[in-house]
């Protein structure tokens, strides 16, 4: 895959901020198995791991369309530099709470609290900096690449960690993240990146002004994230809250484990796939594949049973990978590098918003309807939703250009 003669990887700062993600992202993977096994571990209170994973989640959604403004404003090298330091040093903080014995929520809350504001300013970055370090032609093929890192580290972390914490504990593994972290940063440092054509002089709270504003003049961008903004709402509800209810109630729990299992290799497939297929029309593709991510909630729906369920999760799971990719690249190719932190600052944010609300509803509305019925109509509104978008001439003018394929 790595082998083209138009590889991403041939350009020395893309190779080295790969290796830097594949880094953070293997630790980060390792945190939630490690974080929720050694809270409870040392306080026994499901209560604590919610105040815990509260303060992560919170301070992410408070600063980051400032993390958009500041990407925009200052070398993105830098930022994520920074960010990846301060994430480190807080899991380490962390670590170190645990592994001494000296537990305490407060404290634990406090780090998990830092470690979410470092992210807020990591994330948007993350999608800035990719067009500064490869060329054009080969965005798709970078986003691919990082897609397939993603997907990897998500199989191979929760295993890792759950190694650790069975023989040496949940802290260590934690301080594994923070490592990682730090590791990451340091190879950010060997990044070299061109002067930006255009320079933010604003404040950082005008420059988040300014972004709303460029944010709704973009029409083919506020339709989309509108439109997955209610996608997260509905997913997050039918899939992560009243999904596992209903597969215990069928399939079982071994069985629900093979089927998120499944739908993460349909999403490592999905990478592979997307670094050689080079269509025109890519947003589209991907929004249509996005609609196809229902099928297992209408599976659910519908008390279908294990094969069909787990058959159509690896179509979910590969349709989202290729709706990853496209989108990533779409805005990439179409929006300006001074804007482009704060356009998938706001992206982020209507994505992450809606989880807690997907989160808190379905429970009552399963509760009063049924959860299969809620699952099922939950899957349709998702497809309505996803495919929303192509009904604007903005969203289907839009074209991939064309690029010989490795």
């Amino acid at each position: 895959m790595g082998e083209g003669p138009r590889s991403p990887l041939r350009h020395r700062a893309f190779a080295v901020f790969y290796a830097g993600r594949l880094v953070s992202l293997l630790g980060s993977a390792m945190t939630p198995v490690a974080l929720a096994f050694a809270v409870l571990g040392s306080s026994r209170s499901p209560t604590d791991l919610g105040v815990v994973l509260a303060a992560g989640i919170v301070p992410l959604l408070a600063f980051l369309l400032v993390g958009g403004a500041v990407g925009d404003r200052f070398p993105r090298n830098r930022v994520l530099r920074l960010s990846n330091l301060g994430a480190g040093a807080a899991q380490l903080v962390a670590a170190t709470i645990l592994l001494t014995g000296n537990y305490s929520l407060a404290a634990l809350a406090v780090t998990e609290f830092l470690g979410g504001v470092c992210t807020a300013f990591t994330t948007p970055v993350l999608r800035g900096i990719v067009p500064q370090i490869v060329p054009a032609e080969s965005l798709r093929q970078a986003n691919s690449l990082l897609a397939t890192g993603r997907n990897i580290t998500k199989v191979a972390g929760p295993a890792v960690a759950g190694v650790l914490v069975g023989t040496v504990g949940g802290g260590w593994a934690i301080a594994a993240d923070g490592v990682s972290f730090v590791l990451a940063a340091l190879l950010y440092q060997a990044i070299t990146l061109p002067p930006a054509e255009h320079t933010v002089q604003d404040s950082v709270l005008h420059s988040v002004r300014t972004g709303w504003r460029q944010f709704w003049r973009i029409p083919w961008l506020w339709r989309v994230v509108t439109a997955f903004t209610v996608y997260n709402i509905v997913f997050t509800g039918g899939w992560l809250v009243l999904g596992p209810g209903i597969a215990q109630d069928t399939i079982g729990a071994a069985g629900w484990g093979v089927v998120l299992s499944v739908r993460a290799v349909g999403a490592l497939l999905s990478g592979l796939v997307m670094y050689r297929l080079a269509p025109r029309r890519l947003l589209p593709m991907g929004l249509v594949s996005a609609a196809l991510t229902v099928l297992p909630l209408i599976a659910l729906g519908l008390h279908a049973g294990f094969a069909v369920l787990a058959g159509s999760t690896f179509v979910a799971g590969f349709c989202a990978g290729v709706m990853s990719v496209a989108w990533d690249t779409t805005m990439q190719e179409n929006i300006p590098g001074h804007l482009l932190s704060r356009m998938a600052a706001f992206d982020d944010f209507g994505s992450y918003a809606g989880i807690p609300l997907g989160e808190l509803l379905a429970g009552p509305l399963g509760a009063a309807f049924g959860a299969p019925q809620v699952v099922l109509v939950g899957g349709i509104a998702i497809a309505v939703a996803a495919l929303s978008p192509l009904r604007s001439p903005a969203v289907r003018a839009l074209r991939h250009p064309p690029v010989r394929v490795p």
